[in-house]
Formats: C-alpha cells, structure tokens, sequence
C-alpha cells in the first residue's frame, strides 16, 4: 500500500458555494506523512502553496469578502487565472506528493473540499484527491475524544492539541495552523480522558 501525504487546505470565498461565487485564495501546506501506520510530521512552512484569484462572476456577498480582507478591484487586476492557479497547485501536489497518494485535510472539511474539489473539477478536468481522499480535522477530533460533532470547536478542545499559531483568515496561515492541529491530533492519544472531562462539564 502507498504511503499517504496529508495536504492541510484553507479557501477563502465571497459567498457561500462555488460557481455563483468565487474562490478568492487558498493555501496549502504539507502537514505529515502516514507510512503503514506511523504518521511523520512535516514543518508546516517548509512546503507551501498559496494563490490569489480573479473572480469568476459578478455576484459576490461583502461580508464574506471581508473576512479575507482581498480588495475585489485588485483581484480583478491581478488575481491569478483560475485555470493557470489550479493548474500550478496540481503540479506543486504532484511535486511534494512523488510517489505517495495526497490527502486532502481541513477544518470544516466540508466548505474547504467544496470549494477546492470543483475549482479543480471545473479548470483542469480532475482532482489531484480523487473524489474523496479527503480527512476531516474536525470528526479526527471528536472520534479520538469520544464527543460529539457539536463539541468539535477548537475552542472546546484541551490546549494541548490546538496550535500555536493565529487564526487569521489568511489562507495560507489558516492551512499552516490547521496542519499543527491536524499533526497534534494524528499523535495524540489523550480521548479517554477529554471524554471524561466533558462528561463532568456535561453533568455539573
């Protein structure tokens, strides 16, 4: 079986889904390495890709432009070709990946992957991912801790798994940061007893 390289992803979008919206930037990172059943960390800043794109259509919702802080008028400037963007992120995942098989992995999984998977689909004809090699951090954590979905906010995780770094609604930072949780969760081995925290917090 081939090892596996786990690419932490963080988009950035002016709306809500793909297609009447667009993707404005995305990051990726390489965050570890499962080879049989021994997972590898890998710095977060050493391998990264990060790109910013012109919008695809004219519908956009400010409020969730502003969580990037991307200026529309210079994306429409100088924003990257959307097919030249996708194009250059399934070469880097080829050339950081060689020979393993990529894993997308993210937080939520579900809005990243939306985004991602059909940007790919819809500018190079294929998903460097296939159609579901893909890990959610979020259901990493609460299969490992024993809780609900509901209790996956990394808020509600204990200090020891969650990253160092800032939550800055820059893609690439956001992938980095994702990519320490993600490595901080494949090693640890701590759910029986953030189980029982939870269920004294439950019962107090």
């Amino acid at each position: 079986m081939k090892a596996e390289t786990y690419i932490s992803v963080d988009i950035e979008a002016d709306g809500p889904i793909p297609g009447p919206y667009s993707m404005v930037s995305f990051g990726m990172t390489v965050a570890g390495r499962m080879k049989g059943r021994t997972f590898e960390r890998c710095a977060p800043d050493a391998a990264t890709f990060y790109a910013e794109l012109r919008p695809i259509s004219d519908d956009y919702d400010p409020a969730a432009l502003a969580v990037s802080g991307l200026d529309r008028d210079v994306l429409l400037r100088e924003g990257r070709l959307p097919a030249e963007a996708m194009n250059a992120a399934a070469a880097w995942i080829a050339e950081v990946c060689g020979n393993t098989l990529p894993v997308l992995a993210a937080f939520p999984l579900s809005y990243d992957w939306m985004w991602i998977y059909w940007y790919f689909m819809k500018f190079t004809g294929q998903s460097p991912f296939g159609h579901s090699r893909c890990i959610d951090i979020k259901t990493l954590y609460a299969a490992k801790a024993g809780v609900p979905v509901a209790w996956s906010t990394k808020r509600q995780m204990p200090r020891e798994v969650r990253s160092a770094r800032r939550h800055t609604h820059h893609a690439l930072d956001d992938a980095m940061e994702q990519a320490e949780l993600f490595q901080n969760l494949m090693l640890w081995r701590g759910g029986e007893r953030s189980a029982a925290a939870h269920s004294v917090t439950e019962e107090a």
